[in-house]
């Protein structure tokens, strides 16, 4: 029987799942960028701007976001996300240039993205134990992914009846009164709470130290952060370089009209990743899944060009979103694994800066590619051979010891 510490707890990691359904409209792009396209007659490459810098700025508003949340708490931080969402969309439906859409949805969008993305995970994974972690931020960020399963089509159906300015009015409109109701719910347990212990089973190299609590300074003077860093940010290019323009490559390469479909198979098996691959990491390693996830990379971003049946290429998605989908969870349990929950959201939010990098690389080669060679086939080997780099990487990865971490801090540098 639960108690009701872990019913809050619960309770707070649902309501995460929320906030990230709704703020998981960046995995839509494909359908808002095909209309563009078609509808207003931007390139490719145009398209991939805002996206672009939705991305970097999802990742970097991470850190502040992140840093807030653990002074502030989660709730004022999903409070400010809901009203950038809501003056961001407006200001798209206003301005639907590339300079308008750059500053609205990249900018604002992408900043109200990254804070509330920040505020969740870290209040609901405090609420339990180690042995759980896996599974907790499995189920909170599985809503950033499954998010595209109603978007794509609700957004694609708006398109189609009220025109695409007034469906970012519509979408403004609805993510901030959705997100604001959420953020009533979400918060961090109170001073002292300590979660109920339960036994794991951690492969002796990959386990973490029981009193790791590192800082933002810490962190960056241990080589395990730099390590992770870039494993995120190679996996990021990966797979936001497909999803970023997946309409149209639906299209291209295997005829499929319906855009959507292909978003939405992405979406599913982007949120089956997240949620599968945390079970799978509690029990064997965080890196020993990471190199399972790289490895199918490897294998069907080489094959990826040569699935030009709508089937074939529908389990080519499938396996993009569940390896990316389930990076998505591994990284955010490794680094509170590897430097503690007391200053996760900053530290977190240091490491998904990774995630911008590859955000911004990924979907600007993609359109690159597109454009200047009709095909998409050059992105799909280098995000093969990206794969590869990441697997060496897991397999070089440990957790901090106590002599790596820098026990000697220079004075003033334990804050920011």
């Amino acid at each position: 029987m639960l108690s009701m510490d872990e019913n809050r707890g619960w309770i707070v990691t649902f309501a995460g799942l929320g906030v990230n359904l709704v703020l998981g409209i960046l995995y839509a792009w494909g359908v808002i960028s095909a209309a563009l396209i078609d509808h207003l007659g931007w390139t490719a490459t145009m398209t991939q701007i805002p996206y672009m810098l939705a991305c970097v700025m999802f990742a970097l508003s991470m850190v502040p976001g992140g840093r807030l949340q653990d002074r502030l708490g989660p709730r004022s931080v999903i409070m400010a996300s809901a009203i950038l969402a809501g003056i961001g969309f407006t200001l798209a439906g206003l301005i639907t240039t590339v300079p308008g859409l750059t500053v609205s949805f990249g900018l604002i969008v992408g900043l109200a993205m990254g804070m509330g993305y920040a505020a969740p995970t870290p209040a609901a994974v405090k609420w339990f134990s180690p042995a759980k972690r896996g599974l907790i931020s499995g189920i909170v960020v599985s809503g950033f992914g499954l998010a595209p399963v109603y978007i794509a089509p609700l957004t694609t159906t708006l398109i189609a009846r009220v025109g695409i300015h007034n469906t970012f009015f519509l979408m403004g409109a609805g993510f901030f009164v959705i997100i604001m109701s959420l953020a009533q719910i979400i918060r961090n347990p109170p001073s002292g709470y300590s979660p109920p212990e339960k036994s794991r089973a951690v492969i002796p190299s990959q386990r973490p130290r029981p009193d790791v609590d590192l800082d933002w300074f810490e962190v960056l003077r241990t080589r395990q952060f730099y390590m992770l860093w870039t494993m995120f940010s190679l996996g990021t290019f990966a797979g936001l370089l497909l999803i970023g323009q997946l309409s149209k490559i639906g299209l291209e390469q295997a005829g499929i009209t319906s855009g959507y479909i292909l978003i939405a198979v992405y979406a599913v098996f982007n949120a089956t990743g997240r949620l599968a691959c945390g079970v799978i990491s509690d029990r064997i390693g965080r890196m020993r899944t990471l190199m399972l996830m790289y490895a199918l990379q490897v294998a069907i971003y080489a094959v990826f060009v040569r699935l030009v049946t709508p089937t074939s290429l529908m389990f080519g998605v499938a396996v993009v979103g569940f390896t990316f989908g389930g990076m998505l969870t591994l990284f955010p349990a490794t680094c509170a694994d590897y430097f503690g929950l007391k200053n996760f959201g900053v530290n977190y939010g240091m490491l998904i800066t990774a995630w911008g990098a590859g955000g911004l690389l990924g979907p600007l080669l993609g359109g690159l590619v597109r454009d200047l060679t009709g095909t998409y086939s050059i992105s799909y080997t280098i995000s093969s051979m990206v794969s590869v780099v990441g697997i060496v990487l897991a397999l070089r990865t440990r957790p901090p010891q106590e002599t790596e971490v820098g026990a000697e801090v220079p004075a003033g540098h334990g804050s920011m």
